[in-house]
Order: C-alpha cells, then sequence, then structure tokens
C-alpha cells in the first residue's frame, strides 16, 4: 500500500523535474529552484544583485539559465586545481 508521504515524495520530485523544463520561472519557483527563500530573492532583486524581469511591473520572473549563471558565479577553486594553475606558471 502506497504511503501518503510517498505520494507527497513522489509529487514533489515531479514538481521539481518540470521546473527544470521552464525556461521563466515565477518568484515561488525560483525560491523552489535555488533553494533560497522567497524574501532572500525579494532583497536581491530590490538591490539589482539578481537579474529578473517585470513584464506587467508586478509579478517578478526569473530566467531559468540566468538564475544557474548567477548561482554558478564566483566558483572557489579546488586545491587541486590551484596546484595544476602554479605547476603551469612554474615551467
Amino acid at each position: 500500500m502506497i504511503t501518503e508521504k510517498l505520494i507527497s515524495e513522489r509529487l514533489t520530485r515531479l514538481e521539481n523535474l518540470l521546473l527544470l523544463q521552464k525556461k521563466m520561472l515565477t518568484l515561488k519557483e525560483a525560491a523552489l529552484y535555488t533553494g533560497y527563500k522567497e524574501s532572500y530573492l525579494h532583497k536581491l532583486t530590490a538591490a539589482k544583485k539578481l537579474p529578473f524581469s517585470k513584464p506587467s511591473g508586478g509579478a517578478i520572473f526569473f530566467d531559468r539559465e540566468e538564475l544557474e549563471e548567477w548561482l554558478s558565479r564566483n566558483k572557489v577553486k579546488t586545491n587541486e586545481e590551484i596546484e595544476n594553475e602554479a605547476n603551469f606558471f612554474k615551467i
């Protein structure tokens, strides 16, 4: 017998998969996608630190690819990457 918890978990996984298919995300969807709270995303948009659109002047939308690029900024290099770069310049 399928439990209510299992059904809920499956629905959540399906919702997350659907998010990966959408190009534009609402504030709520962007929060789910990034793991940040809606209030934090709203704060970032107010400070213009996060790319977003407001087509009708009210609701906020995010381009999923732009969110991914924003999340990937300021990458911290691994020790191995740093060592490889150092070795390259030793030659």
